[in-house]
């Protein structure tokens, strides 16, 4: 895969932070305007929006001086926040969908996509109309849920291991765990 090829697939399998940048640059702005604007206002010996200048450095300054409990609530929030947003700046955000191979194409394919491959392949295997299996897929692991017919039993290793030689059939790299959940009870029909 050439060097074009891989940023694109990484593009298309890992998520921007633009939303969260935009987001914190248009919080960041609206405080600088409100203060821009006070300061002004107060210059104009104008009636503050919300607070003078003064009352703003007032209160910031007496803030030592306030309980502890209100202390403790904003530096605990004033510290999510930050862990939110390091996380989001380090933390590779994943979109879920995974790179299928190709000689001279770059392909990704969308999860739902490969989980409806999966459960068509586990209906199959089950016995069981397509509409009673679900599968849900993780980064390393899936689910498949399966509604069988009362009384019809579900042999749940031959579905795994059918589901599993799908998934590794796809091609899209690491071993997938899978987990096959047939409830006790079934549903009446055909």
């Amino acid at each position: 895969m050439s060097g074009v090829d891989a940023r694109i697939v990484r593009r298309e399998t890992h998520s921007p932070r633009s939303t969260a940048a935009v987001v914190t640059a248009i919080a960041i702005a609206v405080v600088v305007c409100w203060l821009a604007l006070e300061s002004v206002l107060h210059l104009l010996q104008l009636p503050p929006v919300l607070m003078s200048p003064r009352d703003i450095l007032t209160r910031v300054s007496a803030a030592p001086s306030a309980g502890s409990a209100t202390l403790v609530v904003v530096a605990v929030a004033a510290g999510l926040l930050g862990l939110v947003l390091l996380a989001l700046s380090i933390l590779p955000g994943r979109r879920p969908r995974r790179r299928l191979p190709a000689e001279r194409l770059a392909i990704v394919a969308d999860d739902t996509m490969l989980a409806s491959a999966l459960a068509r392949r586990a209906a199959q295997v089950a016995g069981v109309a397509p509409d009673a299996v679900t599968v849900s897929l993780g980064r390393r692991s899936g689910t498949v849920r399966i509604v069988p017919v009362s009384g019809a039993p579900v042999d749940r290793d031959a579905v795994r291991n059918a589901v599993t030689e799908e998934f590794a059939a796809a091609g899209t790299g690491a071993p997938m765990r899978i987990a096959v959940v047939v409830p006790p009870s079934g549903k009446v029909g055909s």
